[in-house]
């Protein structure tokens, strides 16, 4: 197929309509273009490396929800941005990866409409997921899962070290758990079970891990992907091997800036194994 041919259809689902015995899992994405994303990686990347990094990414996110649908029902979706950009993800991802398109100004619109699409859909449980997690641990995925497949509602959070979240699962489409947060901030993570708990639900909780959205994160991501220096003695690391072969072109890169030296001989900084 062409990419004129895909073009006419921006949209495709995983699924004509979802299982109610189905976690369906959307990824909070976004396309790639120098300058638009993984911007806080600049300095120490140049704009069009923080974008390559992006990509990698999303394929690496990608993989790792595949490998976890071997051990739980899930779909994986890519809940994307900026409007128009579905060529992006159709050039980049394998066709099982369903798009829905999602952009409005305030992020937990975003994340809502990302849940309730797929509620809409017809799936029982519904989560959110970043795309800035790449050596996330499958087994995780699989843990939320099979919570969200227990009888009774509750949620599933998988905090992130900076206070925010990588992983939101829902069993139905509560929009309180997204009224009223300071999002990119600290207190995301406490506010939203804060307001699970407003609507008396259970929440289950995986272990914390960090995204890749600082100079300190993408050293972390660098020790764990080309020094094999897991972030986690509990658990293993997905092998992001898109992000691991992006890191060894970026770094190999001799016009590399002054300050992405430390990046260069992956010396270690205060960030660490949560």
């Amino acid at each position: 197929m062409n990419s004129a041919t895909k073009r006419q259809n921006p949209l495709r689902r995983a699924r004509q309509a979802g299982k109610r015995g189905c976690c369906a899992i959307a990824v909070m994405a976004k396309a790639s273009s120098a300058g638009r994303t993984k911007t806080r990686l600049v300095p120490p990347l140049t704009l069009e490396q923080a974008a390559e990094l992006n990509t990698a990414f999303i394929a690496d996110v990608a993989d790792n929800l595949a490998l976890a649908a071997r051990q739980a029902d899930i779909d994986a979706y890519m809940a994307f941005g900026p409007p128009g950009s579905a060529p992006f993800f159709e050039d980049h991802l394998p066709r099982e990866v369903g798009l829905i398109e999602t952009w409005f100004p305030n992020f937990g619109d975003c994340l809502f409409h990302a849940a309730r699409s797929l509620f809409d859909l017809g799936y029982g449980a519904s989560c959110v997921l970043n795309s800035d997690s790449p050596t996330l641990p499958t087994e995780w995925l699989v843990k939320a899962a099979r919570e969200l497949a227990r009888p009774g509602d509750r949620i599933v959070l998988g905090p992130s070290i900076d206070g925010g979240y990588y992983f939101l699962g829902l069993k139905q489409p509560h929009r309180h758990l997204f009224d009223d947060i300071a999002w990119s901030t600290e207190q995301v993570a406490r506010q939203t079970l804060a307001r699970a708990a407003d609507l008396g639900l259970e929440s289950v909780m995986l272990p914390s891990w960090y995204d890749v959205d600082d100079a300190a994160a993408l050293q972390a991501l660098i020790r764990e992907t080309l020094f094999g220096i897991g972030y986690s003695a509990s658990a293993r690391s997905h092998d992001a091997r898109h992000s691991a072969a992006a890191l060894r072109r970026i770094m190999e890169d001799r016009s590399l800036p002054e300050q992405a030296e430390p990046l260069r001989y992956g010396r270690l900084s205060e960030a660490g194994p949560a």
